[in-house]
């Protein structure tokens, strides 16, 4: 055989060793084992969101996402029958304009204004604050302290609290009672001078209960005192 045989041969050979190898490596590199994870090797751009990950792969969370909102706060349960929650809303529902807080600092200011002027016996100035009953009442104890020839003197120190403790809706009429805790000196005297009843030398704490009335289909914001109470 001449020496151009042989090189043939030889590039027969050599090809057949090419293709055996490249048979052997895509046997290794392209074979899929069924564990790959194409999504684990994708690059994402900065910004662009990874496509959903498989269930075994803890998501961490984005610094720079916005995070979930906070659920909202359960609402409030319906204020319990027959409590004083319930009476001020059934009186809010009536009128939407009353305020109990700015009804309570009311209160204190006509608390004030009913214990000095029944003090001075001025009927007068305590007819507009008083439903007819409790007027006929004090007027009547006014006349009564008149006729005897006594004069009650009352200083009001202060008022410590004025709380609700009753509000409720009668039809159309709402109700409202405080509890006035306050310090008080008070002495009466007779036509001599001579101290009857109270001492004008000691302080004392009152807690008066009181009822306050308005007509919520009234035009007129006016309320009336409609009954007094002293706690033991």
């Amino acid at each position: 055989m001449d020496q151009t045989g042989v090189a043939f041969l030889d590039i027969i050979f050599f090809a057949m060793v090419a293709g055996f190898l490249i048979l052997r490596l895509r046997s290794v590199l392209g074979r899929r084992t069924g564990d790959e994870n194409a999504e684990r090797w994708k690059p994402h751009r900065p910004g662009q969101a990874p496509e959903q990950l498989p269930d075994n792969v803890t998501r961490f969370p984005d610094r720079g996402a916005p995070q979930d909102q906070a659920e909202p706060a359960e609402a409030a349960p319906p204020p319990a029958p027959g409590s004083v929650d319930a009476g001020i809303a059934a009186i809010r529902a009536a009128d939407p304009s009353f305020d109990p807080r700015g009804f309570a600092q009311g209160a204190r200011g006509a608390f004030e204004m009913i214990v000095q002027a029944f003090a001075q016996g001025d009927a007068a100035a305590l007819r507009p604050l008083l439903a007819d009953g409790v007027n006929q009442s004090f007027v009547a104890a006014i006349r009564d302290r008149q006729s005897r020839g006594h004069v009650l003197s009352t200083t009001l120190i202060g008022i410590g609290s004025s709380d609700i403790v009753d509000a409720r809706l009668e039809g159309a009429d709402a109700f409202v009672t405080i509890r006035f805790v306050s310090e008080q000196v008070n002495a009466t005297r007779d036509a001599a001078g001579n101290v009857v009843e109270g001492d004008p030398n000691r302080v004392e704490t009152v807690t008066d209960i009181w009822t306050f009335t308005r007509n919520t289909r009234s035009r007129a914001p006016d309320w009336f005192l409609v009954r007094t109470d002293t706690a033991q």
